[in-house]
């Protein structure tokens, strides 16, 4: 299988974490926000200045129009995201609703924090894998902080939200991964009927099976966890209350 077919795939788990509605006029909210237990904003009862909007309520939680937003321009950042892939409104609002359904959950599993060290070590790989980061030269952190600044974010931020994503992608881990074994069997058939094919579709001489074990194995590792997720999050939807609010309704 070609290593970017692999890297996509991979890449379309992740963003599920890995997303219904366009252009919604929600219910105005002042801006001042305070952190509910998933770490998802809600409205403060505070005076605020500036408006925002509520977009959806999940289990009690809202995602707000700044939420959409920052999302927006989060998944630009993304390392292997396409030049010519657009931004959806639909797959963010989704994204969010999975999102914070997967924070609910965690919340009442805690795991040990995301150490500093390990956020400093993703972040530093980051910054070497964001193909638009090279013209800022984020291999400096002044150029590291401008190509931040010019997506809306401030380090620190962008640092709590990186360590959120590695907070959700540890639980997914955690809750779904280690019970899945993959067999030699599996690994041969994926092999013979997947990647066998698409060499020969290319015309390139394939790689012999031994060298490529671990990777097949790997896909179908992210594809079985990528099943077992989305079948959990229709669950969780179902049991609980998610609702996306139309144009002009006003929040309960």
């Amino acid at each position: 299988m070609p290593a970017m077919g692999h890297k996509s795939m991979l890449q379309e788990l992740r963003a599920f974490c890995c997303a219904v509605v366009a252009a919604l006029a929600m219910t105005p909210v002042c801006v001042a926000q305070t952190q509910s237990a998933s770490g998802v904003p809600v409205p403060a009862t505070g005076q605020g200045t500036v408006l925002d909007r509520i977009v959806a309520i999940v289990n009690g939680d809202v995602i707000l129009e700044s939420d959409v937003d920052e999302e927006r321009r989060f998944e630009s950042i993304q390392p292997y995201r396409g030049s010519t892939t657009e931004f959806s409104r639909e797959r963010a609002v989704q994204r969010l609703i999975d999102r914070t359904l997967i924070l609910q959950q965690a919340a009442l599993e805690p795991e040990d924090a995301i150490t500093e060290q390990d956020l400093d070590a993703q972040l530093v790989k980051l910054r070497k894998d964001i193909a638009s980061c090279a013209e800022y030269h984020c291999e400096t952190d002044a150029g590291w902080q401008k190509f931040l600044a010019d997506r809306g974010f401030t380090l620190e931020e962008f640092g709590e939200r990186w360590r959120k994503r590695m907070e959700l992608l540890r639980f997914i881990e955690v809750r779904f991964r280690n019970g899945i074994r993959i067999s030699d069997d599996e690994i041969k058939d994926y092999y013979e009927k997947t990647m066998l094919p698409e060499y020969a579709k290319q015309k390139v001489t394939p790689p012999k099976l031994e060298t490529v074990s671990k990777r097949i194995e790997e896909v179908l590792l992210q594809q079985q966890v990528g099943n077992l997720l989305r079948d959990w999050l229709k669950s969780l939807r179902a049991q609980g209350s998610v609702r996306i609010m139309s144009a002009g309704e006003v929040a309960p």
